[in-house]
C-alpha cells in the first residue's frame, strides 16, 4: 500500500530522497529507476498517463512510496487512490533545476543497441508523459514555467497537514518529522548526480536490450 506520493519532479533530488525513504522503511520506493528496469510497465503507465488510472493499484501493489516520473504526474489520481498517503512535494531552485533536467532527462539518450521492442514501448511513454505537460520540445523560460506551475499547483491541491515541500539539502530533520519517524543515525544519502545519470541510463537500456535479443 502506498504510504508516500512523491509530486516532485525528476532531477529534485529524488534518487536521493528514494534512498532515504527507503532506509527509513518505506521500502521499495518507486521512482523512474523502476520503469527503466522494467520497461514492460510503460503500457499500465501510459494508461494512467492517458485518463485511466484504475491501472494504478496494479502497477504499485507491491511499493510503499513512489517518487519521481511518472508517479509526480498523477499525484491528484493517487491521493484518490490512497487517502491515507502523505504527499512529498520535493523541489529546488527552478534554474537549478533545468540546467540539471536539460542535462539528463531533456535530453533523450540516442543508443543504438536499444531493442526495437523496447523502443516502441517507451515512444507512447513519453508521448504520455509529453501530454501531461512534461514535454522535451519547450525552450527554457517555457519548461520552467512547466516546473513553477506543476509545483504551485501541488501547493494548492493538497491540504497543508498532508503535505511537505521538501528540498534535499534539508536532510533527515524536517523529512522524519513530517513522517512522523526517528531521524537515523546515518548520514543523509546524496547520489545521481548529472555526471552520472546518462551512464546509469545507457547501462539500464543496454542490458534490457540484450535481455530482449538486441
Amino acid at each position: 500500500m502506498v504510504e508516500i506520493i512523491g509530486a516532485g519532479f525528476g532531477r529534485t533530488g529524488t534518487a536521493s530522497l528514494k534512498r532515504a525513504l527507503e532506509l527509513l522503511g518505506y521500502d521499495p520506493c518507486h521512482h523512474m529507476s523502476e520503469v527503466l528496469k522494467q520497461p514492460d510497465t510503460t503500457v499500465g503507465w501510459t494508461a494512467a498517463l492517458n485518463g485511466d488510472p484504475s491501472v494504478l493499484p496494479g502497477l504499485l501493489s507491491e511499493y510503499r512510496a513512489t517518487l519521481d516520473f511518472p508517479g509526480c504526474l498523477l499525484w491528484r489520481e493517487m491521493m484518490d487512490l490512497y487517502p491515507s498517503a502523505k504527499v512529498l512535494l520535493s523541489v529546488r531552485d527552478p534554474k537549478e533545476w533545468y540546467d540539471s533536467a536539460r542535462a539528463t532527462i531533456l535530453n533523450p539518450i540516442r543508443n543504438e543497441n536499444i531493442d526495437e521492442h523496447l523502443a516502441a514501448l517507451l515512444q507512447p511513454f513519453s508521448d504520455a508523459m509529453a501530454g501531461r505537460g512534461f514535454r522535451r520540445d519547450l525552450d527554457e523560460a517555457d519548461m520552467i514555467a512547466v516546473f513553477n506551475k506543476h509545483n504551485a499547483d501541488v501547493r494548492a491541491g493538497v491540504e497543508k497537514s498532508r503535505l511537505l515541500v521538501y528540498e534535499v539539502s534539508q536532510g533527515w530533520e524536517p523529512l522524519c518529522a513530517f513522517l512522523g519517524v526517528d531521524v537515523p543515525d546515518v548520514e543523509f544519502p546524496h547520489s545521481n548526480d548529472s555526471a552520472s545519470f546518462r551512464d546509469n541510463v545507457t547501462r539500464v537500456l543496454t542490458g534490457r536490450a540484450k535481455e530482449l535479443g538486441g
